[in-house]
C-alpha cells in the first residue's frame, strides 16, 4: 500500500497574511509532495512499504544504507505535522492543561516562547523547532534536516519548520520574524493540546 499525503487542514490561502497560498503552492504541492513520491519509489517491493509511517521512520534511523528512506519519511511526517500546527485563528496563548503544564516546565508562557525562538533562530541550516513531552516534562528542542523527537523516544506536541523553503517567499532571509509570526499568529493551541500524552 502506498503512502500518500494527507491533504491540508485548511485552504492554501487561509493563512494570509502570514504564509501565502503561493508558499503553499511550493511547500506543500513541490517540496512535501516529493518527500512522499521519493519514499514510495524506495519503499516499493520492500516491507517497509506496508509499515506505519512512525514504524518506517524508527526502524531506518541511523542506518546509513537506509538514510534515503529515512530522510523522505521522517520528511512527510514532520510536514503532515506541521501543517495541523498551523490554524488561520492561531496564536494567542495556550489554555486548561497545556498552560499548566507550560508554567510548570518553562516557569511562563514567556519564557517558553523565548526557548522556542532561541531553538528556531540558532537551529543552522535546515531543520525544526519542537516542543515535546519527555517523560511528562515539557521541553524545547531543535533538530538537523529530518530528524524528528519520534526517535528519541519524545512525544512531539508542536513544531516549526525552519528549512528556507517554509519562509523564504513571504520572508526571504528573515527567519525571526517568520518565527515571531508563527508564535503570535499561527500556532494551534487545540492541537497542541490534543497531543499532549494522557
Amino acid at each position: 500500500m502506498a503512502f500518500t499525503q494527507s491533504p491540508l487542514p485548511y485552504a492554501p490561502d487561509a493563512l494570509e497574511p502570514h504564509l501565502s497560498a503561493r508558499t503553499f503552492e511550493f511547500h506543500y504541492g513541490k517540496h512535501h509532495a516529493a518527500y512522499v513520491t521519493n519514499l514510495n519509489k524506495l519503499t516499493e517491493g520492500t516491507t517497509l512499504a506496508s509499515l506505519p509511517l512512525e514504524e518506517v521512520i524508527q526502524s531506518t534511523f541511523g542506518d546509513s544504507s537506509k538514510a534515503g528512506i529515512f530522510n523522505n519519511a521522517a520528511q512527510v511526517w514532520n510536514h503532515s505535522f506541521f501543517w495541523s500546527s498551523l490554524s488561520p485563528n492561531g496564536g494567542g496563548t495556550p489554555s486548561g492543561i497545556l498552560a499548566e503544564k507550560i508554567d510548570r516546565s518553562f516557569g511562563s508562557f514567556e519564557r517558553f516562547k523565548d526557548e522556542f525562538k532561541t531553538a528556531a533562530t540558532t537551529q543552522f541550516g535546515s531543520g525544526w523547532a519542537w516542543l515535546v513531552s519527555d517523560a511528562g516534562t515539557l521541553k524545547v528542542t531543535k533538530t538537523a534536516n529530518a530528524e524528528n523527537p519520534l526517535v528519541h523516544n519524545q512525544v512531539p506536541l508542536l513544531t516549526l519548520d525552519v528549512w528556507e523553503h517554509a519562509y523564504y517567499i513571504d520572508y526571504q532571509n528573515r527567519r525571526p520574524d517568520f518565527i515571531q509570526t508563527f508564535l503570535d499568529s499561527l500556532v494551534n493551541w487545540e492541537f497542541v493540546a490534543g497531543n499532549l500524552p494522557t
